[in-house]
């Protein structure tokens, strides 16, 4: 059931105009500049392979360092942004007008002065000659126009801003004045150096974020897309709202190849909206729910959005661990997404499409279900300790052998998948829909996974680097493209076998050149972030900063938290993921750590760098710019502002937003210093903790939920997500020893423990500061061989302590110990019962509001199920 008022869908060529102008360029140049742009965007392409590959040290031919690589990859991106983003809306579109060749030229040779000038300019580090100041003048002036073309003016504007700053400190008002840069420094620290615009973000997208992205393009021209759509529909689209809840899952899985939001939302929703629309949804709640559902894959492990890899640098872990302690809210946030769309189903009674599927007892799907589910256990366990047994005996030839079983189960799939028909993309449009029968839909493109698993395995089990990882998967999705048209038309009894290799080469090809143009934005958003973190580590604004939002939130981490997301918030209205991310973190996720550390709550670096991400994907959500809104509107025909409400108010923030705060205070919820058994307890416990919260946010459960059964359900979710806040009410964790027993308290505790220890002294630029430590205990017999192993050596007189000595390089130095720090509290962990123990009160309450709706619900009870 439509709205009356809805507009009219947009046309194909409407969505794909909207998807390039925001992703890869609206610009599509007839003739030879046409050619030349495709040409140099598939060069591009070929160019992250070679320097991600092993050749180049196998040859010793084309090695590149960091800078040098860093210095091309932003080379390559300056000139596509000219070529490929018009200047205006009224510039053509079908050539490229001859200022636009100079400029692009212009800001290639800029951006590759790094590269073209190596030796030179290591040979006079930190002295820049007038050449230097004038083309880090023009590089910079280049950046920001590509910066407008391509992303629009908030981050163009945004980095500007910090240029002026920089320049400008003295005439800064009051607490935001500082020393000021001359325009030589500010040229040396942000053009010629790897602390502004050549820095770790741009480093990241040279380095892996460019072969994911390519890897998505290539699995998408594959037709990995078309059959994630239709898996999804044929396993969900005949439940109630069942179209819905395989848009959620379609995007999920599309999410895993596609670097945007914005084309997530344009690829899978002009099938799932239409759908959504015809079984009850409004206009603006499918839309809602498609954008919801896209935008959420760029949190869904293992092929994260861009923001992601940059925590690998910024935080220090690998991405293995970025990829473990995200997953769990990933997950839990996508299913109650669909738990929200089954509420909605149920509340307006929708129902599903027609299925194709012959009619099996519900029993029979779960057991077939399951039987699948360890059959594909059995199997990895076979694969992991096979390898494990392998790779002794095989020694140097392992990878050889893996390889050749890997295209032995690529062929046998193919060969399946050949006994099946095509999969066509139907018209969702269409009077009559009738949704593809399971086992068909899936045995067809079950090689499509294979990259996938290539993927994980790299990541997880051989724990290669991010890009090497990549770059095996994307050399196995490039096999994929080249021989599965052949094959699977030999295996059919085709004959035309040289024109589908050279379809195979048509698409690898595009998808080359598709991986480059999608990667025209991100390039140029690392590298204008790149000049705002250059100036927050020139200027020291970031201190100023720290300064400004410790008096605004009055010291209060929970007003910081707030104030935090807020800022995301406000700069995701203009701001890609990407760049919100850079900005946002490199300004308060420090402040965020040292507030938190005053008021005694350790918060893990990996936990506040996820709480920005979460708020920094509302980028394509928020009102009143949400470009992934509008796209769903333009699909849906609904209103762009009333789907990006949706979105982000009902579907959207109250789920996703209440993780972030979860697991700043609760850490198990990112497997921090958690067992794999704790770890399964606790996805468990978490995911039915929200769907109860998504049931007390709808005001909907099994029947229409009374003001207080909401109140109740809310403090349920509540208690099971942070079951140590009722459990701290009843029996402190910690007991206070005095200073002058901190050796003692030492010996006391068992080994791995925590002691919390409040410090007070000056920071690092004589201020005076109080602040906490974690201190874990190290091993040893007795208190003094502890405190020895930490390094540190304390002066006691009466019930006061002193730092006396810390070791330079020692447990104690890392942790912030200094000569001279006074301690004034011990607090020592005592025995207590489990928090966990809370669980058992917060399901006696939720069986008491089941029983309640369940009494409702039950006929002859005097009482509407609707009450």
């Amino acid at each position: 059931m439509t709205d009356e008022n809805t507009k009219p869908r947009a046309s194909e060529v409407d969505l794909e105009d909207m998807v390039a102008s925001s992703d890869s360029g609206a610009r599509k140049p007839l003739g030879a500049p046409g050619k030349l742009l495709v040409g140099i965007a598939a060069s591009w392409s070929l160019f992250q392979l070679w320097i991600a590959s092993p050749l180049p040290y196998m040859f010793r031919f084309g090695v590149f360092n960091a800078t040098e690589a860093r210095s091309i990859h932003l080379a390559f991106a300056l000139f596509l942004a000219f070529m490929a983003y018009p200047a205006l809306k009224r510039s053509p579109r079908d050539r490229i007008p001859i200022q636009d060749w100079i400029f692009a030229a212009v800001a290639a040779f800029c951006g590759a002065y790094m590269f073209l000038f190596y030796e030179q300019l290591s040979n006079r580090p930190g002295a820049p000659i007038t050449q230097d100041v004038i083309v880090g003048v023009i590089g910079l002036v280049m950046l920001l126009e590509a910066t407008r073309r391509a992303l629009g003016p908030p981050l163009m504007i945004v980095a500007s801003v910090f240029i002026l700053y920089s320049l400008f400190g003295p005439q800064m008002p009051g607490i935001l004045a500082h020393r000021g840069v001359s325009l030589n420094g500010l040229i040396n620290h942000q053009w010629l150096t790897a602390q502004g615009v050549f820095g770790i973000a741009l480093g990241v997208s040279t380095s892996f974020v460019f072969l994911f992205v390519l890897f998505g393009a290539l699995l998408d021209k594959a037709g990995a897309g078309n059959y994630f759509i239709k898996v999804a529909f044929s396993l969900l689209g005949h439940y109630k709202g069942g179209p819905a809840k395989a848009a959620v899952v379609a995007s999920g899985m599309t999410g895993l190849i596609s670097g945007s939001s914005i084309a997530n939302t344009v690829t899978t929703g002009t099938f799932t909206i239409p759908m959504m629309k015809r079984v009850g949804f409004s206009a603006e709640k499918a839309g809602a729910v498609e954008v919801s559902s896209s935008v959420n894959g760029q949190i869904m492990p293992p092929v994260m959005g861009a923001a992601a890899f940059l925590m690998v640098e910024y935080v220090g872990i690998p991405y293995v661990e970025v990829i473990k302690h995200a997953f769990l809210p990933a997950l839990i946030s996508y299913i109650a997404l669909i738990y929200i769309v089954h509420l909605e189903a149920l509340k307006a009674n929708m129902q599903g499409l027609p299925s194709s599927n012959p009619a099996r007892p519900f029993l029979n799907k779960v057991i077939g279900f399951l039987t699948g589910l360890l059959l594909l256990m059995a199997l990895s366990f076979a694969v992991y300790y096979g390898l494990g047994w392998l790779k002794p005996v095989l020694g140097d030839a392992t990878p050889w052998v893996v390889a050749v079983g890997l295209a032995v189960i690529y062929v046998a799939l193919l060969k399946v998948g050949a006994r099946y028909p095509e999969l066509e993309l139907d018209d969702p449009s269409s009077k009559v829909v009738k949704l593809p029968e399971t086992r068909p839909t899936v045995m067809v493109g079950l090689h499509y996974i294979l990259p996938v698993i290539v993927l994980v395995w790299c990541l997880m089990v051989e724990r290669l680097s991010p890009g090497l990882s990549a770059f095996w998967a994307t050399v196995f999705m490039i096999f994929i493209m080249v021989t599965q048209r052949p094959l699977i038309a030999l295996f059919r009894g085709r004959s035309k076998v040289a024109g589908d290799i050279k379809e195979g080469f048509k698409d690898l090809w595009d998808g080359l050149v598709a991986g480059a143009r999608n990667m025209i934005g991100i390039g140029i958003a690392t590298a204008a972030a790149g000049i705002i973190v250059g100036a927050v580590s020139q200027t020291g604004v970031g201190l100023v900063l720290a300064d400004v939002v410790e008096i605004l939130s009055m010291g209060n981490l929970m007003l910081i938290l707030l104030l935090t997301a807020l800022l995301s918030l406000i700069l995701g209205m203009g701001l890609p993921t990407t760049a919100n991310y850079i900005v946002v973190s490199a300004l308060m996720a420090p402040v965020i750590v040292m507030l938190g550390q005053q008021n005694g709550l350790i918060v893990p670096l990996i936990a506040v760098h996820l709480f920005v991400f979460y708020f920094g994907i509302m980028a394509d959500v928020t009102p009143p710019v949400g470009l992934a809104s509008f796209a769903a509107a333009a699909v849906s025909g609904g209103d762009p502002l009333r789907t990006g409400f949706q979105a982000f108010y009902y579907y959207y923030s109250l789920r996703t937003a209440a993780l972030p705060f979860l697991f700043i205070f609760n850490t198990d919820l990112l497997l921090i210093d958690v067992g794999w058994l704790q770890g399964i307890v606790i996805f468990i416990i978490a995911t039915i903790a929200m769907l109860i919260f998504a049931a007390g946010t709808q005001g909907y459960m099994i029947v229409r939920n009374r003001w207080y059964e909401s109140v109740l359900l809310l403090l349920v979710a509540f208690t099971l997500f942070r079951p140590g806040f009722w459990m701290d009410k009843v029996h402190d964790p910690y007991e206070a020893v005095p200073p002058s027993q901190f050796v003692q308290a030492l010996g006391d505790v068992e080994d791995g423990s925590n002691l919390r220890v409040q410090i007070a002294g000056e920071d690092a630029f004589g201020d005076p500061m109080t602040t906490y430590v974690l201190v874990p205990v190290p091993r040893g017999d007795t208190g003094e061989e502890r405190m020895e192993r930490l390094g540190m050596e304390l002066w006691v007189d009466g019930d006061q302590a002193m730092v006396d000595f810390v070791e330079f390089g020692s447990l104690a130095a890392d942790l912030g110990f200094d000569f001279d720090q006074e301690i004034l509290e011990v607090l020592a962990p005592v025995d207590r019962w489990a928090k966990e123990w809370m669980w058992i009160p917060g399901f006696l309450v939720f069986g008491l509001v089941v029983m309640l709706q369940r009494r409702r619900r039950e006929p002859g009870t005097g009482q509407a199920a609707t009450a």
